[in-house]
């Protein structure tokens, strides 16, 4: 088959969320929707319990499997456009870190998810540091949340959308990445804010806030969505705009269930604005 008859290919390496709002299963459902063949590496296995508050329950997939997903998915696609979700370990940072260094990439789009819900505080912070120093260099993209975002750039808090640009310098001085930080529903006011930034272009992103709760699987898809569009060959300001609203109507056509918390239905811009 001639390589200008099949859709753009694009890999997210990430964990499978049971439910099915967040995680590898949103990320392919937005490759998906967004005309990309989607394929995925999965990391750990992630299901909620529903005896425990709906807390998480984290399973780390073996480091040498995770390798030999990777190594399968290299050898079988000419890849240029990756998406990396959670990792979990730093045993599968250290496996995925190889494999991305293993070949030349165009575009690589990092969710970096801090905080591994269901772990131990010291294994988590452990975690935190290995994706600091092994996987964000490597990163052409970078789309922290609110808590992120004051992570990775070193603030005690982001209250304003200043505070937000502030954190999305800092955090391109630091990585040479594009940043594209989330305020979504954390910050004050009637619009969901989020801050491009490439070293040159500052750019406010807003969209008015659909409820006041954060929805399970829109920073998964939001990432998921510019790795799309990136891969289709938009521009990182261009991917970041489509992937604004195309999750502003996932959130707003979201799927409720016996969980306390609803979750993004990828469908829903298809779908369109909900009456």
């Amino acid at each position: 088959m001639s390589s200008t008859t099949h859709p753009p290919v694009t890999l997210t390496i990430a964990g499978s969320e049971a439910t099915g709002g967040a995680g590898a299963q949103a990320d392919l459902k937005t490759f998906q929707e967004l005309g990309t063949y989607g394929i995925t590496a999965l990391t750990c296995i992630v299901s909620f319990d529903p005896k425990d508050n709906w807390n998480h329950r984290f399973v780390p997939v073996d480091p040498q499997v995770i390798a030999d997903q990777l190594e399968a998915i290299q050898t079988a696609y000419d890849l240029g456009t990756v998406k990396i979700g959670m990792l979990g370990t730093p045993a599968t940072i250290d496996t995925v870190a190889k494999a991305l260094q293993s070949q030349d990439w165009t575009n690589i789009v990092l969710d970096p998810v801090l905080i591994c819900k269901g772990q131990e505080p010291g294994a988590a912070l452990d975690t935190d540091q290995a994706l600091k120093a092994q996987i964000l260099p490597l990163a052409t993209l970078v789309t922290p949340n609110h808590f992120e975002s004051m992570s990775l750039a070193g603030m005690d808090a982001i209250e304003s959308v200043e505070d937000l640009k502030e954190a999305a310098r800092r955090i391109h001085e630091a990585s040479g990445a594009v940043v594209l930080a989330k305020g979504g529903v954390r910050l004050e006011g009637e619009d969901a804010v989020d801050v491009f930034y490439d070293g040159e272009t500052m750019e406010v992103l807003r969209a008015p806030k659909v409820g006041d709760v954060a929805v399970s699987g829109a920073g998964c898809t939001l990432a998921a969505a510019i790795t799309a569009e990136l891969a289709k060959g938009a521009s990182p300001l261009e991917a970041a705009r489509t992937a604004k609203a195309f999750v502003t109507e996932g959130i707003r056509n979201r799927v409720s269930s016996n969980t306390p918390f609803d979750a993004l239905w990828q469908g829903g811009a298809a779908r369109g604005p909900a009456l």
